[in-house]
């Protein structure tokens, strides 16, 4: 069980994203074929593209808040010492915590209000709380992922090893 779990913690994101840019990829095809081919395409196609691509980015951006991968100015964090990188990314996660916690507060409001008044999509015919969610989906990611980066650079300040910064893609 501990097993699945951790595997469910290093990867969730990654399954979760391959999955809607699948769907988003095998349905773009098979539109623009129908569209090229037979001269005719249909509104649940582009519907189903447009949520897939909302998913995508509000859990792309739970992904990237976990690897620290999200686009920032860091020229600053080269000249500070080990313990004053690691309490100004403390500081920026407790900062973006109190945002994702308000964000989540009033996106789940919005959800609340859209299954209250029953509203639906125009060509799937399905209820709008499933993809309005996205956006509390993506925040309470965050939030757990911030929890966890939160306590990952407690632990690295208190035993004086370097922060963990995320994977660079160029050097």
């Amino acid at each position: 069980m501990w097993r699945f779990l951790r595997q469910l913690d290093r990867n969730a994101e990654r399954w979760a994203l391959l999955a809607f840019y699948v769907m988003l990829v095998v349905t773009m095809s098979v539109e623009v074929l129908r569209r090229e081919i037979f001269a005719y395409s249909s509104i649940w196609g582009e519907e189903i593209v447009r949520y897939c691509f909302i998913y995508l980015a509000w859990i792309g951006a739970a992904a990237a808040v976990k690897e620290r991968a999200h686009i920032r100015i860091d020229v600053v964090m080269h000249y500070l010492g080990r313990r004053s990188r690691a309490a100004l990314y403390i500081f920026g996660d407790l900062v973006m915590f109190a945002v994702a916690l308000v964000a989540l507060y009033w996106s789940f409001e919005n959800v609340m209000v859209s299954a209250t008044f029953g509203s639906v999509s125009h060509g799937l015919r399905i209820s709008m709380v499933w993809f309005l969610a996205a956006v509390p989906v993506g925040f309470a990611l965050m939030v757990l992922r911030l929890v966890q980066s939160f306590l990952r650079d407690v632990n690295s300040l208190r035993d004086g090893a370097p922060v963990y910064e995320g994977d660079r893609l160029f050097d």
